[in-house]
């Protein structure tokens, strides 16, 4: 592991504050839910016991030890820069790099980490009733958003949440490919894939020059629909509006129930 530099982790320090008090409190519960007692974090870290109880009751930690408490854990410390998406930097820095989209309204930008910029995670899409049907049935195979990332890999899988009034994930799909190009060029190649009338497509790519395409294959209905209220008692999910990453815990939780919806 790679050493942070004295400056920086002093500039960086959290101090004994209602903030650094949030974050022991948080490192006591990961630990707690990890199955593991202070003398044997302790152990894990070649530290005393009593270092580690200073860590959980008061927040006293370096940048740089935080990250070892948390990989020790067997989990990856993550510190991001979230922008609304019509800030100016997006507009700088998107060209360059392939920032993080948890939905349509933000940016998020990684401090630090091996995989800046490198979103890897299968996704939950919000689609409406009539469109999410034909995705289960295999006659809409395109997807159009505003915004999305671009550098998603092929073969991340889309968790297709119905809206109102379903309100359920229904299923999932592969996505082969994402396609951004000029509004008027999605038209013309994708609009018959999506199954989109072009009134609808005007009214939803309104105010922007550029969208997405992203290309299913292997759609698959669940054999049982997940409600909203399940949805929300087992894995805290909130709907997003457009996209938001699937929760280690859902994702889990969807591959062991659901084995017989393969590729």
């Amino acid at each position: 592991m790679s050493k942070v530099p004295r400056k920086i982790v002093k500039a960086v320090r959290i101090a004994d504050t209602d903030t650094g008090r949030i974050i022991g409190k948080s490192l006591k519960t990961l630990r707690e839910l990890a199955g593991l007692s202070q003398t044997q974090m302790a152990d894990r870290l070649k530290v005393g016991q009593a270092a580690i109880s200073k860590i959980e009751h008061r927040g006293d930690v370096q940048i740089s030890s935080l990250r070892k408490y948390v990989e020790m854990l067997g989990a990856r410390l993550r510190i991001d820069a979230t922008f609304p998406a019509n800030a100016a930097i997006g507009a700088q820095v998107t060209g360059v790099f392939d920032a993080d989209v948890p939905d349509e309204d933000q940016l998020v930008f990684p401090i630090f980490g091996h995989d800046l910029f490198r979103p890897q995670r299968d996704v939950v899409l919000s689609v409406r009733p009539h469109y999410s049907e034909k995705i289960m049935q295999g006659k809409k195979t395109v997807e159009l958003r505003r915004r999305f990332p671009v550098s998603a890999p092929r073969g991340t899988i889309a968790y297709i949440y119905c809206t109102s009034p379903v309100r359920a994930m229904v299923g999932r799909a592969e996505i082969t490919d994402v396609i951004k190009l000029p509004v008027a060029d999605i038209w013309k190649k994708y609009a018959s894939c999506a199954s989109i009338r072009r009134p609808e497509f005007d009214s939803y790519f309104e105010g922007v020059k550029e969208g997405f395409a992203l290309k299913f294959a292997n759609a698959r209905p669940f054999p049982r629909q997940l409600n909203l209220a399940e949805l929300r008692e087992r894995f805290g999910f909130e709907p997003p509006q457009s996209f938001l990453y699937a929760t280690p815990l859902l994702r889990r939780a969807l591959q062991d129930e659901y084995p017989d919806v393969s590729y």
